[in-house]
């Protein structure tokens, strides 16, 4: 509950969830979203929003009290760390498809220099196959990706999990019978679509569908709820990438399959209208996956519990 701490603080700080949003580079609803999940798993609320500027809770004057000593103890760690310990040095090489480069590494990568700033990087892009060869001949450290993988040489850890949701052209006639369940990709972001209502994917069995190939896992998923749904689908397009199949979405070719991670990191598009299949299938985790009983350095092991710590 203290992981978004630091927003909280800076609402906190600041008098209100818009001048916070601005100050931390993110839009209000996300903030709004986050604040309300840490006040959800407490139990109680942080801030008093009947009020102007927002006041603190009883609950919230406590949660502030323990975030700001918590906050404290990690910068005297910090400076510790720093101090005795300039010990991260040396090279890190990390690979994904080119979604993972393109979207997400980079932002990982850009947050853990900040704190280790002696670490270099070596980013491969390439298919998930490549990359676990590279893996099982010691010239990749680390993966990143959303495929299940089987292999008795690879270890894996949970990075984040996912959704699949369906991205309709605004175009479509059916999104006026669907009024009630559709979400903009604001509203993805803000991780309202988790709590909205759902899809019944039978629904759309008489749209146009861009799918992407059947060895992506995207692919595969789609190809499942087909199967479960007893749907024969009309597919315009096999593709290989998500952002080639959303930039078609938007054109108003046909329904594409994209994660909610591709959705949160894209510029949103006015043309398409997002839905959520209440399906396991579209549910899935990204990993990091690293070589099995080989010595991890220091730095890898820090970059992975960097970016998997709750």
């Amino acid at each position: 509950m203290f992981r978004h701490k630091d927003y909280i603080l800076t609402i906190y700080e600041v008098g209100g969830f818009t001048k916070a949003a601005e100050k931390l580079f993110v839009s209000q609803p996300s903030l709004s979203a986050t604040v309300k999940r840490v006040e959800d798993r407490i139990g109680a609320p942080i801030f008093d929003r009947s009020t102007s500027p927002i006041a603190l809770t009883e609950t919230g004057r406590k949660y502030i009290q323990y975030a700001m000593q918590m906050k404290s103890i990690e910068e005297d760690f910090e400076r510790f760390v720093s101090d005795s310990d300039n010990l991260l040095t040396g090279k890190l090489r990390i690979g994904g498809s080119s979604f993972f480069s393109a979207l997400i590494l980079p932002e990982l990568i850009l947050e853990f220099n900040k704190k280790h700033p002696a670490i270099e990087f070596e980013i491969l892009e390439d298919s998930t196959r490549n990359l676990i060869a590279k893996i099982g001949d010691n010239t990749l450290d680390l993966m990143i990706d959303n495929t299940v993988l089987n292999e008795e040489q690879i270890q894996a850890k949970v990075y984040q999990s996912e959704r699949l949701v369906l991205a309709v052209p605004k175009c479509f006639a059916i999104n006026e019978q669907f009024k009630d369940r559709r979400f903009t990709a604001e509203e993805i972001k803000a991780d309202g679509h988790l709590k909205g209502k759902s899809l019944d994917f039978s629904k759309l069995k008489d749209l146009p569908f861009i799918l992407l190939h059947a060895e992506n896992d995207t692919g595969k998923r789609a190809e499942k709820l087909f199967k479960k749904y007893e749907m024969k689908p009309n597919v315009v397009f096999y593709l290989d990438q998500q952002i080639t199949s959303y930039n078609m979405a938007c054109m108003g070719i046909g329904v594409a399959f994209l994660s909610d991670t591709l959705v949160k990191r894209i510029a949103p598009s006015e043309d398409v209208y997002y839905y959520v299949v209440n399906d396991r299938i579209a549910q899935r985790d990204i990993y990091f996956y690293y070589k099995k009983n080989r010595y991890l350095s220091v730095a890898c092991k820090r970059f992975i519990d960097y970016n998997t710590a709750e």
